[in-house]
């Protein structure tokens, strides 16, 4: 018997109803930690050695978050919860379990365009990309959806009728 979460279709396509996903990539990446691990659907995201310093977020400047990766693809929702574990920059030893299927039960994709702005037709949002940060002992998880849009975000770019901001959907400190 099959462990694979039931397919439910998602609303790309209609701006008038909630934009909902069906699958979604995933990324994890840690800040001022030492030994971060991620464990997601069976795979670690991110295992860095026990000795292993990870920069601070602010060593890499305001927009670090555009970076985060999420080179996991087309993971059905919702394989389960992630697992992490790690030491922050004072050395105390963390770990949590993150409730992604309850951060997402609704499979609505979150973004912030509004919705005057979301493309008139067409697929207006893409899979959606969940990713995990571990800065120090703040564990937060984004929602990262390329949303296109009427216009262009960068005039004359005819490559830019869309947005991906991380929108932010949890947020602990340990």
């Amino acid at each position: 018997m099959s462990t694979q979460p039931a397919y439910v279709a998602p609303n790309k396509t209609d701006a008038s109803r909630p934009l909902t996903f069906a699958q979604h990539d995933f990324g994890a990446a840690a800040y001022d930690t030492f030994g971060c691990s991620v464990l997601y659907n069976g795979e670690y995201a991110l295992r860095d050695s026990d000795e292993t310093k990870t920069p601070s977020s602010a060593s890499l400047g305001t927009d670090y978050r555009k970076h985060i990766a999420a080179p996991w693809a087309a993971i059905r929702n919702f394989p389960g919860p992630a697992q992490l574990s790690w030491r922050s920059k004072d050395g105390s030893a963390h770990e949590a379990t993150i409730d992604i299927p309850g951060l997402f039960e609704d499979r609505v994709i979150r973004h912030n365009v509004p919705s005057a702005e979301l493309a008139g037709s067409g697929v207006i949002a893409e899979d959606p990309e969940i990713l995990v940060e571990v800065n120090d002992r703040t564990v937060n998880v984004y929602m990262r959806a390329m949303v296109h849009t009427r216009e262009l975000q960068i005039p004359g770019n005819k490559h830019s009728d869309f947005r991906n901001d991380p929108v932010l959907v949890f947020s602990h400190t340990y």
